[in-house]
């Protein structure tokens, strides 16, 4: 490990208090609603989808109390059907997307030295569109309306026909208003890696998370369109009688699941690359060294995102697909294995090269790796394509799903909490309550999932919402509800912990772990302006770096103090090298007027009210406007 150097305070007490003057927001209501600070932003991106992840698990318990034994009737199944969809589409798109780009959001900016998002009014935007659209969906809920085709919603159980009422169109047109929040913040994290990165931070010194972020970013932006495409067709195919999913009309119900796929499957990368980014960033703060293999890891995050185009039909094996079609895709699937290993590789090298300090963050991180290690392994099992068309629609999926899902995306989540909420914060957790929550979840989640692949392999289907008694699935679904209890109650506790780090934790210093990135060299919580002195990056661990310590030392040029305005550092894409100040816009109504407009859109589709559309559509048109509008030069 390199020497751990202590960063200076930085440029002296009066630029501090010029920057202040710039930057920090009034504690107002008004500032609550306009403010675009990323670190403010993101912390809301962390709640709302955390509201989310609990109203999408309360919705799993209920699940699961309904299956615990045969012929149960707490729901009907109607109600069975809302709640898996609900359950689903909120973990995929309400929950894990939007948790890791909150955690991007926070810390992107600070890992990277500069002081903001490229375009923060794009990121305040894109944070009220996504609160608006989960409460679009979720309010579906209470009203009995809410999506009933399962996450993937295939065509033709979706069609107007088989699948009347709103459940459909408030999932079509809810998804369709998320895409909208999800590829701003892509394009805003893409330009912000690429152009804000201090100066001296060259590709090959970017933490590998903000990697993992910029690649995902990419995926999105590739993947999306196919996904918005294809909800867009199904609201015109249920809403104005269009034909595109209809085989008697010279439609085609496979174009669905094509479209879905090429987005869904790299949406699980989406879901799982910047986990992996957090467990890269986590690593060398508890083993006391840097990661082992860099460069191969990047290498392996770069791959993964473009491979994971190649093999959406290895969803699709049992749909009749032409043989030859189906080897190439069997092909791709195991292929994309060998990024994935070289990475675990690389953490495992880690951590027997290193000296481990056992803290709560890094037993995330050993839970993550042991339950994604049997969640990939049964993942190559679906490589095969004969195993595949066995199991297709089983059990067995649903558990390979979640040891991928839960144990790739939510483990690493975990980590970052506890890593991260001191920064966050400025306040310590309590350890004891972290490892307690950390065994209860991990017990829990063995003690659900694992059941499932053998019920799943002893016939039962998925999207079941009872069974007859007799076919040997008893045990195994009792077994699964007793651990979805325990994996709750874990939660619950990750909960009370973080309470009581905000109530009643101990001060936190502002590296408390001797972690390696720029985020740690600054206070915890951070200022509004992030840095005093905007650094100068020397090496792929500035913080362990005395040189990167010097450049922020008193005395620092103002070219990178920036005291005299609202400003941070454009830099070149490649190498990092000094461009220019850039101005950053100060906070604004429009985001949150832009967004409402956007709701009025949606809702008035929802209802068939297209004035109100018309409505909403011309609010957004004139906020457009005012927030494009050049401003007046000074006088």
């Amino acid at each position: 490990m390199s020497t751990v150097a202590e960063l200076p305070a930085g440029a002296g007490p009066a630029p501090a208090e010029q920057l202040a003057a710039r930057w920090e927001e009034p504690r107002t209501v008004r500032a609550w609603f306009t403010t675009v600070d990323h670190k403010r932003i993101g912390r809301r991106y962390l709640v709302t989808a955390s509201v989310f992840f609990g109203l999408a698990g309360v919705s799993a318990i209920l699940l699961r109390t309904q299956l615990a034994g045969p012929e149960a009737g707490l729901l009907s199944p109607q109600e069975y059907n809302q709640l898996f969809s609900m359950h689903g589409t909120a973990m995929i798109f309400l929950f894990a997307t939007p948790m890791l780009f909150g955690f991007g959001n926070f810390l992107v900016p600070l890992m990277i030295g500069a002081r903001d998002m490229a375009f923060p009014r794009l990121n305040a935007f894109g944070y009220w569109v996504f609160l608006f659209a989960g409460v679009f969906m979720w309010a579906s809920l209470p009203a009995g309306a809410a999506p009933n085709g399962g996450w993937f919603a295939y065509v033709p159980l979706t069609d107007e026909v088989n699948s009347p009422g709103l459940h459909l169109d408030v999932y079509t047109l809810g998804l369709l208003f998320l895409g909208i929040s999800t590829t701003a913040g892509a394009i805003n994290f893409i330009v912000t890696a690429l152009k804000l990165r201090a100066p001296g931070m060259s590709l090959n010194r970017v933490p590998i998370f903000v990697w993992a972020i910029v690649a995902t970013s990419f995926m999105v932006l590739f993947a999306l369109p196919a996904l918005n495409l294809d909800n867009g067709l199904l609201f015109l195919d249920r809403r104005f009688g269009t034909h595109f999913f209809d085989p008697e009309a010279g439609g085609n119900v496979l174009l669905w699941q094509h479209l879905f796929w090429i987005f869904g499957h790299p949406d699980v990368y989406i879901i799982v690359m910047p986990a992996l980014g957090i467990v890269s960033a986590v690593l060398p703060a508890f083993c006391r060294r840097g990661l082992v293999a860099y460069p191969l890891v990047v290498l392996g995050v770069v791959s993964i995102s473009i491979i994971s185009f190649g093999v959406w039909a290895h969803h699709m094996f049992a749909t009749g697909l032409p043989q030859l079609s189906l080897s190439f895709f069997s092909a791709a699937s195991s292929i994309i294995t060998i990024p994935s290993g070289l990475q675990l590789f690389a953490w495992l090298t880690t951590m027997l090269l290193g000296r481990l300090v056992m803290r709560a963050p890094l037993l995330f991180v050993i839970g993550f790796i042991v339950t994604f290690v049997i969640g990939g392994f049964t993942g190559a099992m679906f490589a095969l394509t004969a195993f595949d068309q066995q199991v297709t629609d089983s059990y067995f999926v649903v558990a390979h799903f979640h040891y991928v899902l839960f144990g790739g995306a939510v483990f690493p989540i975990l980590a970052a909490v506890y890593f991260w909420l001191p920064k966050i914060t400025g306040r310590m957790f309590s350890e004891r309550l972290a490892r307690w929550a950390f065994w209860l979840i991990f017990i829990g989640m063995n003690v659900t999932f694992f059941p499932m692949h053998l019920s799943g392999l002893f016939g039962m289907p998925r999207r079941v919402y009872t069974y007859p008694e007799g076919l040997g699935w008893d045990p195994w679904n009792l077994l699964a509800t007793l651990g979805s209890y325990i994996l709750a109650v874990g939660l619950l506790l990750v909960v009370v912990g973080v309470v009581h780090a905000l109530r009643r934790g101990k001060p936190a210093a502002d590296d408390p772990w001797g972690g390696d990135t720029l985020e740690w060299a600054t206070t915890s919580p951070p200022a509004p302006y992030n840095f005093p002195v905007l650094p100068e990056v020397h090496s792929l661990h500035p913080v362990w770096d005395p040189r990167t310590a010097e450049s922020v030392a008193a005395g620092a040029p103002e070219a990178r103090t920036l005291a005299e305005g609202r400003q941070t550092i454009r830099t070149s894409e490649l190498d990092a090298r000094y461009e220019q100040p850039i101005e950053m816009p100060e906070s604004s109504l429009r985001p949150l007027v832009a967004a409402t407009g956007l709701l009025v859109v949606f809702g008035g589709l929802l209802f068939d009210w297209y004035w109100v559309a018309a409505g909403g559509g011309l609010l957004l048109a004139l906020t457009m406007v005012g927030w494009l509008w050049p401003p007046a030069e000074p006088t």
